[in-house]
């Protein structure tokens, strides 16, 4: 079994990438356990070397016909599309964010097609493809209502891996991830980044500031709970999606306060102060344009897993600061 991650470079990718290696195995469109026998990670930059000889690497521009040539061959078996530009980026820059997440995807699929071999294609969209005067509490039947270029772009992949599918040249699954949080590293240019950055920066000894009001509610989900989604939606029997190729993964309704309330209740009192409040109406508007909340019920009837608790994201968050930090310190 090949498979190929595109945006193999970034934190999802890469955890990806470690988690199927630890694996070994994975179901395919068959519902038979195959061997993982390679793992292509793609990105403009490359990644950080994986001592696996399972894994090999491909850097360069994801919109590039060639490197899709040379990425999807007729060896390939399942493809995970990760890349795309962030929400905040692909507002400010309108060109960049339709060469990569709307005609690189378009070209991926393409490259499927001449394949011939239907890979089985999960494409990792979200939750910005709803917006507008949103129900308290969103479905997959709420009607797409994108007020970002992020969400639009997001809404017309999934289109696509629809149509690709019905004509029978990939088996297509489109997963609407909810924000993912505790994201380690340092802020992207996401709208959302903010989520993440005030446990983060907090439980680092750092201030952060959070750019919405306190009763702003987001929809998320932790990091395993997004990288257990991806895996999950890729071995769904095909006949489950039907002719509704795109799921709602499952995630858990907080606000902003409800957050820093998980952060003092696990972390201390100390470190929750490090968070002040300086409204952003830039961010405040594109979030108010995403769902607080979302109807879990038809992922969870098909397998995805679901977060136990905003106390719980951050209390694994930790657990995985201090791995980080053993690992280092043996290095």
């Amino acid at each position: 079994m090949t498979i190929v991650i595109t945006g193999g470079a970034g934190f999802l990718g890469l955890r990806l990438a470690r988690t199927l290696l630890e694996r070994s195995t994975l179901r395919d469109g068959e519902g038979l356990e195959r061997l993982i026998d390679r793992i292509l990670l793609v990105d403009v930059t490359a990644p950080p070397a994986i001592a696996d000889p399972r894994v090999s690497c491909i850097v360069g521009d994801i919109s590039d016909r060639g490197l899709l040539n040379d990425m999807v061959d007729a060896g390939t078996t399942s493809i995970f599309h990760l890349a795309a530009i962030v929400s905040g980026m692909a507002e400010a820059d309108f060109d960049l964010g339709i060469r990569i997440n709307i005609d690189a995807t378009r070209h991926l699929l393409e490259a499927c097609r001449r394949g011939g071999r239907c890979p089985r294609v999960v494409f990792t969209s979200s939750v910005a493809v709803y917006g507008g005067d949103l129900p308290d509490i969103i479905s997959e039947t709420t009607p797409l209502n994108p007020q970002t270029s992020y969400g639009i772009q997001k809404a017309i992949g999934e289109l696509l891996i629809g149509d690709y599918t019905r004509k029978g040249f990939i088996d297509g699954r489109a997963l609407r991830l909810p924000t993912i949080s505790v994201r380690p590293g340092r802020p992207n240019a996401a709208a959302s980044s903010f989520v993440s950055g005030i446990i983060r920066e907090p439980l680092n000894g750092e201030d952060a500031v959070c750019p919405v009001d306190p009763g702003t509610r987001v929809w998320l989900a932790s990091p395993d709970t997004a990288i257990a989604s991806l895996i999950a939606g890729h071995e769904l029997p095909s006949a489950a999606l039907g002719n509704c190729r795109w799921v709602n993964v499952p995630g858990i309704s907080v606000t902003a306060a409800e957050m820093v309330a998980s952060l003092e209740r696990v972390a201390g009192s100390e470190v929750a102060k490090r968070v002040r409040w300086e409204r952003d109406p830039r961010i405040e508007r594109m979030m108010r344009g995403w769902p607080g909340a979302g109807d879990n019920s038809r992922a969870r009837a098909l397998g995805f897993p679901v977060d136990e608790s905003f106390d719980a994201i951050i209390r694994r968050h930790m657990e995985d600061m201090r791995s980080a930090s053993r690992d280092s310190a043996q290095v």
